[in-house]
């Protein structure tokens, strides 16, 4: 066994964990063996690939005869992400401590350096979203109110067999058009605001709604409008009026790093009055986009011609999204509550920037949630470190780190390295962060839950062969089973659980637009809705849900256990992925717990079945 001089998660080597507010103590200690006659201990630190600093360690105390530890108290009054590591000396030289596996150090042997996440001093993030749930509808299926669809351009299809599939094949030029429409609006949605308080949602996230001349209205064509299948402004501000007073914020999707070439902005198509950049160089939005040879030879998102990538940092731009006036602020205005940003790895600093100080001096507890696919303490994208969550920039992201390990071991049934991947996060990020994180399983970026635990492989297969492919019946009742074990844990891990329109249903489908169909009325999977149901109560009953936390008890043979607890509550989740059942044998502290889910403990032992999870709860003395 290697011997661990430093743990970077332990409290009796660092505190305070993981990241820390710009000048506030860390104490570092460092336990060493007598025998090596250490003479002096350093802390080696850099500001992301600046020079290091070296500060010395002073020598503590005697751990029996065999162990010496030494303490430094450190601080740090800049933001940035830091990396560290720490050298001893002694007779033989000087050697040094560094990151192995996961958070502990060792003696010569290491390979990494440990991070560390310095966050500005005044960095808060919406306490309005905290111990909730976000609920993710793609407008277009979630319902329709039956209301009369005005101006709506004629090359628009409108379907009328609501839960039909999604047209995908390419017309006789190729193109895939995603012109075909089921009618989804806004007005459905806010009838529907009842069902969703329900399930206990705080929080609505809609993917675009502004006009634009596609279903999925990623291409935006009108910053400024409401997309006319969907509705009026008129409709969002009472649909926010409404699902305020049941204590519900909306947040919309903003797509900035480009738009439709068939937009009032770019005008390719023609369809608007204005003069668009691909036009005139005259235009008055010519300067947003990147002409190798204009008209023809654009910059484009991901190649993609239909859609031109606007530089971000043009300052018409930027006036015309984060202005005083701007587009960020205008529909803050309307009632919303805050912004969804499309790729926001691909959004540069000085946008981010401009656009988090737009938003928070219209409304300071509004919610800016990024979409970064990756760990975004340390994410690398244009050739440059990002500074998502250091206080200017974003709130949240999506946390993707934690619905990669929540999917691989249900998928999979191997437990171990679960919560080192949790463990990461909750290191690397802020803890303001950490309790508003969105935490999904299912997006309209990737299969339904239910399919991607459950069902075949589509990785090398086309859209033919995702086409109307479904579970089995065998299939879906055992996807059933994983998925509300995926959901014990998305819903009592750190941060904020976000359910996928339709997945408490039981929908299922494959990738785009598969992933994409319309919600089932009428139709839903019953047993597992009330699951659902029955979660969004148990978050609402359990403070340390909020901001409590985390522990991992232990991680084996396909079980996984962990607490959450804070000073008025705590929980005991338990994860049985066997085909198995288990008896699971409790801390005394535990055995008179109130049981939340699953069966009662007898006797210091709690049974778990195959494919079940329970959570109990108890209340802090």
């Amino acid at each position: 066994m290697e011997y661990i001089p430093f743990n970077s998660r332990s409290p009796l080597h660092k505190t305070p964990f993981g990241a820390v507010k710009q000048g506030e103590k860390i104490t570092f200690k460092i336990v060493l063996p007598r025998s090596l006659s250490c003479s002096k201990v350093e802390l080696v630190i850099n500001r992301d690939g600046e020079n290091e600093k070296r500060f010395p360690f002073f020598w503590l105390s005697m751990q029996g005869d065999n162990e010496e530890w030494w303490c430094l108290d450190y601080l740090e009054n800049e933001t940035g992400l830091y990396f560290y590591h720490f050298e001893y000396t002694t007779a033989w030289g000087k050697t040094s401590i560094r990151r192995n596996d996961g958070s502990c150090g060792v003696l010569s042997a290491g390979k990494n350096d440990f991070q560390l996440t310095v966050f500005s001093k005044d960095f808060e993030t919406p306490e309005w979203l905290k111990g909730g749930v976000i609920y993710q509808i793609f407008p277009d299926r979630f319902y329709r109110s039956g209301q009369e669809k005005k101006n709506v351009p004629p090359d628009r299809v409108l379907r009328s067999d609501w839960g039909g599939e999604p047209s995908w094949r390419p017309d006789k030029y190729g193109r895939v058009l995603n012109n075909d429409y089921f009618c989804g609006d806004l007005v459905g949605i806010k009838e529907k605001l009842p069902y969703l308080k329900s399930l206990g949602v705080g929080c609505i996230y809609l993917n675009p709604i502004f006009e634009a001349q596609s279903n999925h209205r990623y291409n935006t064509s009108d910053y400024e409008k409401i997309d006319s299948i969907l509705g009026t402004e008129q409709d969002l501000r009472e649909l926010c009026d409404a699902a305020e007073k049941f204590g519900i914020s909306i947040i919309l999707d903003g797509v900035f790093s480009h738009t439709g070439d068939d937009s009032r902005y770019f005008n390719k198509c023609g369809r608007y009055d204005t003069i668009g950049a691909y036009q005139s160089e005259k235009s008055p939005f010519f300067s947003w986009y990147s002409f190798r040879t204009w008209p023809y030879d654009y910059k484009s998102w991901w190649n993609f011609e239909t859609l031109p990538e606007v530089n971000e940092e043009n300052k018409s731009f930027i006036d015309f999204i984060t202005g005083n006036n701007g587009v960020a602020r205008r529909w803050l205005k309307v009632g919303v509550r805050g912004w969804r940003l499309d790729v926001a790895d691909e959004l540069p600093d000085k946008f981010l920037d401009e656009f988090r100080k737009s938003v928070k001096a219209e409304k300071s507890d509004a919610l800016i949630l990024g979409e970064v696919w990756e760990d975004a303490s340390n994410k690398c994208s244009y050739g440059s470190r990002r500074r998502y969550l250091q206080g200017a920039q974003l709130d949240s992201v999506m946390n993707y780190p934690f619905s990669e390990a929540i999917l691989g071991f249900i998928r999979s049934g191997i437990v171990e390295g679960f919560s080192e991947k949790i463990l990461t996060v909750l290191e690397n990020y802020p803890k303001c962060v950490v309790d508003v994180l969105m935490n999904h399983i299912g997006t309209h970026d990737t299969m339904r839950a239910i399919t991607a635990l459950a069902g075949e492989s589509c990785e090398g297969r086309d859209r033919l062969w995702q086409s109307g492919r479904l579970l089995s019946p065998q299939q879906y009742e055992r996807g059933v089973k994983l998925l509300k074990l995926a959901a014990v844990i998305q819903y009592t891990l750190p941060g904020v659980p976000s359910l996928y329109y339709g997945d408490e249903a039981g929908m299922q489908g494959y990738k785009d637009p598969f992933n994409r169909v319309c919600y089932p009325w009428g139709n839903e999977n019953k047993e597992l809705l009330s699951f659902y149901e029955n979660l969004g109560r148990i978050r609402r009953g359990c403070h340390c849900l909020k901001e409590g936390t985390y522990f991992t008890v232990s991680e084996m043979l396909s079980c996984l256990a962990y607490t959450r607890e804070d000073d008025n509550d705590r929980i005991f989740v338990v994860v049985n992925r066997n085909e198995h059942d288990i008896d699971y044998y409790l801390p005394e502290e535990w055995n008179h717990a109130e049981t939340l889910l699953g069966e009662r403990v007898e006797k210091g032992s709690l049974h778990l079945p195959a494919l079940s999870a329970a959570i109990l709860k108890t209340e802090e003395k």
